[in-house]
């Protein structure tokens, strides 16, 4: 009957609209949760709390940073645990973050670290790491970082126009 096909039609527009809100609502809360893990690891990292830093990346974690060879948990956690208890010098991150963008459990954000480093002289030297997290959520919820691209900008140059 085509009476029925105009019913079936405005369910499923009428269903539709109450799911689009709800699916916005859920990647808005996993957006708020990936940004407050994050802010959370800024802490973590300035604090010098290594376990707590290495608790965000997933055991499955690749990575590739500023052209090194590609690098996975172990080698991460192994250099932050050995860097973040090194006395002689202070390291701190700032975090900025450029852009979430969230797909069910998997999550892109693009960011911005600015690391500074402390020397025992005194002498502070800052690394800007432009960079791309690929994040999944656990079966836990909790989201945890599995890839992650990170280079260090080039200075900037001077251009005459």
């Amino acid at each position: 009957m085509p009476g029925d096909n105009a019913l079936a039609t405005s369910l499923v527009i009428a269903f539709l609209l109450m799911v689009a809100p709800a699916g916005q609502a859920a990647a808005d809360n996993a957006q708020d949760a990936i940004r407050a893990a994050l802010k959370q690891w800024t802490s973590d990292f300035n604090a010098g709390r290594a376990d707590a830093v290495c608790a965000l990346f997933s055991r499955e974690l690749r990575y590739d940073f500023r052209g090194y060879p590609e690098r996975g948990y172990d080698d991460i956690c192994s250099r932050l645990h050995k860097s973040l208890t090194d006395s002689s010098r202070r390291y701190s991150y700032a975090l900025d973050i450029r852009e979430v963008i969230v797909s069910g459990d998997l999550a892109a954000v693009r960011l911005v670290w600015t690391l500074t480093v402390t020397l025992p002289n005194g002498q502070t030297v800052t690394s800007i790491e432009p960079g791309l997290d690929i994040l999944r959520k656990d079966g836990d919820g909790k989201w945890k970082i599995i890839r992650y691209l990170a280079y260090e900008a080039p200075e900037p140059t001077s251009r005459n126009e």
